[in-house]
């Protein structure tokens, strides 16, 4: 089986053209509207021609599913558990944004099998190839195998409140990414604010600490308004920006996305020599398994 698995890492390796980028969405704590940020910034992908696929790992409070309006009958542990094929278990809407439910499957990485392992290579190996972006909605904190997926990952997108236990929970989450890998990106976002200049007082804040504490430079992408038309949104099952796409907070989303977009258009476009996201991955795995 060893023997297998080094010969589809070699495969993958050597493996042309571009790839998919890996980007997860964190936040340090719950209640700052991460799962809502990541659904709509990933729509906006979609409306912008990309193909783009959201991975809920957000294990037992997954809730993507409610506010595009999909139930998922299926999880990524019912593709890893040999009952059904990787399609059966990704949902598609009409407009071409992909989505999968993570379900319990990721939580004891370091307890598979070599073929359960194996057969999430080949999944994201699939996704990667399929999608331009494969975005991670990750849970609010960190535990030990959320920080082997962030850590393997190409971007990090941190959403934060003006709140001082949520700023400090940020740079708590940047710092221990950090650690593990000193050169991550890192993209800030705060949500909910009530003017833009708390917006940029607050990521002016992490952006001085995280270079003054580690020396890591961060991208600053903007900040969203506290706005009450996104719970009217979230109440009907429909992503804010497709209902309301004139209103205020759907303009400085599309503004954040560009701004995404603009920075990491060289490296997006850039021939793929191998995906850091497997072979990191599988690092992480074998490592764990020694």
């Amino acid at each position: 089986m060893r023997d297998q698995a080094e010969n589809l890492r070699r495969k993958l390796l050597q493996s042309q053209g571009k790839l998919g980028r890996s980007v997860a969405v964190v936040s340090g704590k719950g209640g700052v509207g991460k799962s809502n940020f990541t659904t709509n910034f990933s729509l906006e992908l979609v409306r912008r021609g990309k193909k783009v696929i959201i991975v809920d790992m957000d294990i037992g409070m997954g809730n993507i599913h409610i506010l595009i309006g999909k139930s998922a009958s299926y999880s990524l542990k019912d593709y890893l558990e040999g009952n059904k094929s990787l399609e059966e278990v990704m949902l598609t809407r009409e407009d071409g944004l992909c989505y999968i439910s993570g379900g319990s499957g990721m939580s004891t990485l370091l307890q598979w099998t070599d073929t359960q392992f194996e057969k999430l290579i080949e999944a994201f190996e699939y996704l990667q190839q399929q999608f331009d972006y494969i975005v991670f909605d990750m849970g609010a904190g960190a535990t030990n195998w959320s920080l082997d997926l962030l850590v393997s990952v190409d971007d990090i997108v941190v959403i934060t409140t003006s709140e001082p236990t949520s700023i400090t929970d940020a740079y708590s989450m940047m710092k221990y990414i950090y650690l593990k890998d000193a050169q991550k990106n890192f993209y800030l976002i705060c949500n909910r604010v009530y003017d833009a200049e708390e917006g940029r007082e607050t990521l002016q804040r992490l952006r001085t600490v995280m270079t003054n504490f580690l020396h890591k430079d961060v991208t600053v992408l903007g900040s969203l308004p506290e706005e009450p038309l996104v719970r009217k949104a979230v109440q009907r099952q429909v992503p804010f920006s497709e209902l309301y796409p004139n209103a205020p907070i759907t303009r400085k989303l599309q503004q954040i996305v560009t701004a995404f977009t603009e920075h990491r258009a060289e490296e997006v476009h850039a021939p793929a020599k191998g995906s850091k996201l497997l072979t990191k991955l599988r690092s992480i795995f074998l490592k764990g398994r020694d």
